[in-house]
């Protein structure tokens, strides 16, 4: 009872002080100048380098925070100027993690073909793929499975697929755009447009016909309550009790579902001639026996849904932003579709695409100067040495690579910064290094040294490559071929770098008119 009774003296005592004007400014100004000393001293700690080979480190002021304000705001621009500083290694603070990142065509190929031993891309993405994708696929199995999985899914990533999936797009995006005035023209939001249509063709081709029909606005609410659970934040923290984070649980288990659904029909009703992704996965087995289940199948179409989703549609949205601000390339790529196609409304084949060289190089280029993701993250798992340098990263750091840092580099690319597709018809690019299939086919093991790695390379690198060429390609060549556009007052958009891919500060809307 006395210890009570101290207890509520000394928070009167407290209050009083605080009620006092003289008291209250005494405190707050002995907790401002703690502050200082707490920051001066986070300082001076920072550059005393315990490790005297580990990597320069960025200053910062605001713990755990660190270097993540900053960062968020502009990542190029933070690249480029610690760069300066520091060199192509640094590490920088961000939520309480370090991150050296490793920039050049050296710094790309460290971290893509970094060896399975030292680092891990699971351990990097997993908290944020798996409550989305679900257990079992991609990051959250060991690296043997997930390119077995990759070998799994490479059945509906063949040429043979490909035709009949070129007249898909095609008409999937005429039917979309339907909703557009195609008598007069106007204007339109071009990213809500790219990102519902990509959803459309890539259920429709990929994800089987059951999955295109149920693409209603159910189905988008249920996508966008995945998306909403594949932010930074989830990346940092992996559970928070959140609105968002229940919304992506639930719509994970009504997604896999439908997918489940889908999959009982087919078996009860022995449907084995079709040709999508979903047929292929329904029937597969790893080498070492242990079987993929339906489950497992559900999941890895989720995340084919999800994963490549976002990056073709803001792909497709800067490219035609760039086309509008270019008209001249604009109306060359026109040219190029009548040449090949003999008119504006012949149909269109995988054969046609495979023979539109500027159409290829847009979209190469934009890739060059737009890519979707800007950070590709492995977690050390011991520590490991720079090559060419005494740098040893220790375990536990995450080591970045960026290879925007080269793609828009004035040492490989002159006027780095300038839309010209036609940059490509005198680039050689070279991958070197020995090929090497990880398990779901051969590819160049040393590509990392190309200064343009949009999609990625060594065992990492992105299964759907060619598929997101194929559909990129279909979508904006058909879209040109609709309507000539041009941008608004507002501008070229700048790039929100708040996202987990970058896309154009929302809303784009463009202006279009329908061709004669």
């Amino acid at each position: 009872m006395a210890v009570i009774v101290q207890l509520v003296q000394g928070l009167q005592t407290l209050a009083g002080n605080l009620t006092n004007p003289a008291n209250l400014t005494q405190i707050l100004s002995t907790l401002a100048i703690g502050i200082v000393v707490i920051l001066i001293l986070i300082q001076i700690a920072q550059r005393i380098n315990v490790n005297k080979n580990a990597p320069p480190e960025v200053p910062y002021w605001i713990p755990y925070l660190g270097s993540a304000i900053s960062f968020s705001l502009n990542p190029l621009k933070f690249y480029d100027d610690n760069r300066k500083k520091y060199g192509d290694v640094f590490t920088y603070t961000m939520v309480g993690r370090k991150f050296t990142v490793c920039l050049g065509i050296e710094g790309n190929n460290f971290v893509f073909n970094a060896k399975l031993a030292d680092v891990s891309a699971e351990e990097s993405y997993k908290p944020l793929t798996t409550p989305v994708f679900g257990k079992g696929v991609v990051y959250d199995c060991p690296n043997n499975m997930l390119m077995e999985q990759k070998r799994f899914v490479k059945w509906g990533m063949t040429n043979d697929a490909f035709r009949a999936y070129v007249s898909e797009i095609e008409e999937e995006t005429r039917e979309y755009f339907k909703r557009w005035n195609n008598k007069v023209g106007g204007r339109g939001d071009l990213f809500t447009a790219m990102g519902e249509l990509i959803i459309n063709t890539a259920s429709r081709t990929l994800l089987g016909p059951e999955i295109r029909a149920l693409m209603d606005e159910s189905v988008a609410q249920l996508y966008h309550d995945l998306d909403g659970g594949f932010q930074p934040i989830n990346m940092f923290f992996e559970w928070l009790p959140l609105p968002s984070y229940f919304r992506r649980d639930n719509a994970h288990e009504k997604m896999r579902a439908i997918f489940m659904k889908v999959i009982e029909e087919r078996r009860a009703n022995n449907v084995t001639n079709k040709t999508d992704m979903l047929q292929s996965l329904m029937n597969q087995t790893y080498k070492d026996g242990t079987p993929f289940t339906d489950r497992d199948a559900c999941h890895l179409m989720i995340a084919l849904l999800m994963a490549g989703q976002h990056t073709s549609s803001t792909t497709a949205t800067w490219a035609l932003l760039f086309l509008a601000e270019n008209p001249q390339i604009l109306k060359e790529l026109v040219e190029e579709q009548k040449d090949v196609l003999g008119s504006l409304d012949a149909p269109l084949t995988f054969d046609h695409l495979k023979s539109m060289t500027l159409l290829d190089n847009v979209i190469r280029e934009t890739l060059r100067l737009r890519p979707p993701i800007i950070m590709i993250l492995r977690k050390v798992l011991r520590p490991i040495t720079f090559p060419g340098t005494d740098y040893v990263i220790p375990k536990g750091n995450y080591i970045a690579a960026s290879p925007i840092a080269t793609q828009v580099d004035e040492q490989y690319y002159k006027d780095a910064t300038k839309f010209d597709p036609h940059r490509w018809e005198t680039i050689v690019e070279e991958e070197t290094g020995e090929t090497v299939d990880y398990g779901f086919g051969k590819i160049a093991g040393g590509g990392a040294r190309n200064p343009s790695l949009p999609f990625g390379a060594g065992r990492h690198r992105c299964i759907g490559e060619a598929f997101a060429y194929v559909q990129l390609k279909a979508v904006i060549s058909t879209f040109v071929r609709m309507y000539d556009l041009s941008l608004t007052e507002k501008g070229m958009p700048g790039s929100d770098f708040t996202k987990m891919f970058v896309q154009p500060v929302l809303p784009v809307e463009i202006n279009y008119t329908p061709r004669k």
